[in-house]
């Protein structure tokens, strides 16, 4: 079993390496030349987008909203990898992975942009608002059912299942670790069967009642989560303040080779800078477009700007706190070493107790994550069918994977999730080179109603050339305006 695990992992170094990280920046470079490096130009739209109020469904209820569509995906992007992933990159790369991990994180912005605005274009709607993402837009702006039914399934097993079964693996290991230390004692076996049932039932309580009450959970954990990690983080920082130039010129200076580094050399920390990245902020794996197609807003681009947003939010602030709670305890670079940094740092700066604090971040990141995977799944297997009897089955089956990943071991099943991710982002990247145009005018569009003065609005008749757009008529919009259709 080590063999074929090694071999898988050997796989996905060449194929992400080689091919897949490649082809995102040539392309991220290709949308940031195209729309004007829409990523950087419109950060000021990125917040005012969001607190876009987003009307009524058409079940009398509050549709997902600009902000709730931002949660859910922050809330599937920020999983544990912001927490042991940046320490890897930093334990086989040096302080210079955080500097590529950022350029990273401003270029595939423009990533991000171009699929969440393609979503919220080919979206179409349900009771309680909208869904949509890639398979979406394969279908209705390629014309290419196949390629949507394939990257439906692809990610429902990898987000639903999968990744899913990982995190619940990891909030089982961070409260068995937590009793351990706290009692002095190795764990009780019973552990991890009661914390798999206690996530399992906080789960069906909340999936089952539709991706409304996902979304709304969301929308009040990502906060909460964020504001106690990003505090410790800042009172690490402050505590040591005066080395925090110091720590600023190392990523630099490694980032360019002009220090020796410990993993050897330049190409390891951009390597692992930008890999890292990529797996944390998921842009342009196709994956938070489905969470920013649900959003009830009244120009496609604003959901593109606010999940360029969740991009920044992830990596530069997340991410970023991650790396300098690490630098700053001046740890030893080795790759053993690389999950346990962030526990050495923070028991360094703040003593155990900060041990019993990450693991409630640890506990929120994952169980949020939980949720927002499980919202990706919905999304897809909507797509796929339009059977209650098959959404029940999809739901039902996350409880059941949550409650197995919890008792159980991830090795194997995590090396061959990023197979399947890689495979996933691949057909994502596949349509979005040929749909960027289409947001690219839809972002003209958006910026000279600004120059106008006007609170952008697009109703499909703007783009009469544009075939498989399943919403976007102006009695949409006037609804959600909240006036008559001949006033939009």
């Amino acid at each position: 079993m080590d063999a074929v695990d090694s071999g898988i992992v050997a796989l996905n170094d060449v194929f992400w390496a080689y091919l897949l990280i490649p082809l995102l920046v040539v392309l991220s470079l290709y949308f940031t030349v195209r729309s004007g490096a829409v990523q950087l130009r419109l950060i000021p739209e990125m917040f005012r987008s969001m607190r876009d109020d987003p009307g009524l469904a058409d079940d009398g209820g509050k549709p997902i909203s600009a902000f709730q569509a931002f949660a859910v995906s922050a809330a599937a992007r920020i999983g544990t990898g912001n927490i042991a992933g940046v320490a890897t990159a930093i334990a086989l790369g040096g302080p210079g992975a955080v500097f590529w991990m950022w350029t990273m994180a401003l270029l595939v912005g423009a990533a991000s942009f171009v699929e969440s605005t393609l979503a919220q274009l080919y979206k179409v709607r349900d009771k309680a608002g909208y869904r949509g993402g890639p398979a979406y837009y394969m279908q209705h702006g390629l014309k290419a059912r196949w390629m949507g039914v394939l990257f439906a399934v692809v990610i429902t097993v990898t987000f639903g299942f999968v990744f899913t079964s990982v995190q619940s693996n990891t909030i089982s290991a961070a409260i068995s670790n937590t009793v351990s230390t706290a009692s002095g004692t190795e764990g009780a076996p019973w552990i991890p069967y009661a914390v798999g049932v206690l996530i399992a039932a906080m789960t069906g309580v909340i999936i089952f009642g539709g991706a409304r009450r996902i979304a709304q959970t969301a929308a009040m954990l990502v906060p909460f989560m964020a504001a106690i990690y990003i505090l410790m983080g800042l009172v690490i920082i402050a505590m040591n303040i005066g080395q925090v130039p110091a720590m600023v010129a190392d990523i630099v200076a490694h980032a360019f080779g002009l220090r020796e580094i410990a993993a050897g050399g330049i190409g390891t920390a951009i390597v692992q800078g930008v890999r890292r990245g990529m797996f944390s902020n998921e842009a342009g794996l196709g994956s938070a477009p489905n969470a920013g197609a649900s959003a009830s807003v009244s120009h496609p681009v604003k959901q593109g700007l606010v999940q360029t947003l969740g991009v920044y939010f992830d990596t530069l602030i997340v991410c970023s706190t991650t790396a300098f709670i690490i630098l700053l305890a001046d740890p030893t670079y080795t790759e053993e070493a690389g999950p346990t940094l962030t526990q050495t740092a923070l028991e360094a700066n703040l003593g155990a107790w900060a041990l019993h604090i990450l693991t409630l971040v640890i506990l929120l990141v994952a169980f949020t994550s939980v949720l927002g995977n499980t919202f990706y799944g919905e999304a897809n297997i909507g797509y796929l069918t339009q059977s209650p009897a098959v959404m029940t089955g999809f739901r039902g089956a996350v409880i059941v994977v949550t409650f197995l990943g919890a008792i159980g071991s991830g090795g194997l099943v995590w090396s061959l999730a990023d197979v399947t991710m890689g495979i996933m982002a691949l057909v994502n990247l596949a349509a979005l080179a040929p749909l960027a145009p289409i947001a690219c005018r839809l972002l003209t569009d958006y910026v000279q109603q600004r120059k106008e003065g006007k609170d952008p609005v697009f109703t499909k008749d703007r783009m009469p050339d544009l075939t498989g757009v399943q919403c976007w008529e102006q009695e949409d919009v006037a609804r959600f305006k909240g006036n008559n259709p001949s006033q939009v």
